[in-house]
């Protein structure tokens, strides 16, 4: 199968690309993680403009049709710039709801709540919704913010709200989920790896790059093996959505993400740790992103059973 992309998708990628790093996003991560949203805002206003979340809707409600393969490069760039906000939740949202164009035209932000009382950025999103097994539920409000292994990720409890509908179809948004969680692991483990070997090259130890060393070369080379085998399985499950392939791209994006943020942090030395490295801000991101929406275990088990028959 040929994962080659159009002069469409490289131009659309490429566009997201030089948008994202003319953004400073690392200073609007800094600032979102304090709870200050106006650069956040502006720059989801840009992302909005962009079409990202319209490529998850149908036209007739204001979207460009669902076109997963854009979406999940979409998210890779996403990651690969650590863009902040509940980005996969705006677009289960934007599925879940009858009403979807207020999310693509408008711009509005909104998360989800699904297997926990927790919702990401509530504080932030105009729009929240807990999916339950009793139905579909938009909240008012939300409680206080709750520390996150990755202080960009604000989790909130959201309050009781009404009932939207008792029976919501959740199979198309909980497979985006998943699926544009996998590309944005997968964007963020590409930056790590394209830090690490930036330092590599730049730290000297004996008197000689440590990037010239073979235990390091092969930390590296593991790495970047465990990311391109990562991306066909992305794509691929862009492709066909079935939910085991969505749940393998998942493990593999995550896997290889988490694995690249060891190795990079490892290279980094102590200076990795600090909040002050900007190197901070992919690693914690790594770390969440393996466990949200289904973390390692439970997506190994859903390709094992050959499809999550809760979906």
């Amino acid at each position: 199968m040929r994962f080659l992309l159009d002069v469409e998708q490289r131009a659309f990628v490429a566009s997201l690309d030089a948008m994202l790093s003319a953004a400073d996003t690392p200073a609007v991560v800094r600032d979102w993680s304090r709870g200050e949203h106006a650069r956040g805002r502006a720059l989801w206003g840009r992302i909005t403009e962009a079409g990202v979340f319209g490529l998850a809707v149908p036209e007739a409600y204001g979207g460009l049709g669902l076109r997963p393969v854009e979406l999940a490069l979409a998210f890779v760039e996403l990651g690969r710039h650590a863009v902040p906000g509940p980005l996969v939740e705006t677009v289960t949202a934007a599925v879940l709801l009858t009403e979807s164009k207020e999310l693509v035209s408008g711009g509005t932000m909104a998360t989800v709540a699904h297997g926990s009382p927790y919702a990401l950025d509530g504080d932030a999103a105009t729009v929240r919704l807990t999916l339950t097994p009793d139905g579909l539920f938009r909240s008012p409000g939300h409680g206080p913010v709750r520390p996150s292994i990755d202080p960009a990720r604000r989790l909130t409890a959201l309050e009781a709200g009404e009932l939207l509908t008792p029976a919501p179809p959740t199979g198309r948004a909980l497979a985006l989920a998943r699926l544009t969680t996998a590309a944005q692991a997968l964007g963020v483990g590409l930056t790590l790896l394209a830090k690490a070997v930036a330092h590599a090259k730049q730290r000297s130890q004996f008197g000689a790059p440590i990037g010239s060393f073979q235990a390091v070369k092969h930390q590296l080379a593991d790495a970047r093996i465990a990311l391109e085998f990562a991306r066909p399985l992305v794509l691929g499950a862009a492709l066909t959505l079935a939910p085991e392939d969505i749940a393998a791209a998942k493990v593999a994006a995550c896997e290889a993400a988490y694995a690249t943020a060891r190795t990079a942090l490892q290279l980094h030395g102590a200076t990795g740790y600090t909040a002050e490295c900007d190197l901070s801000l992919w690693l914690t991101k790594a770390r969440a992103l393996r466990t949200a929406w289904g973390g390692p275990e439970e997506c190994r088990a859903v390709v094992l059973s050959g499809g999550d028959r809760r979906w």
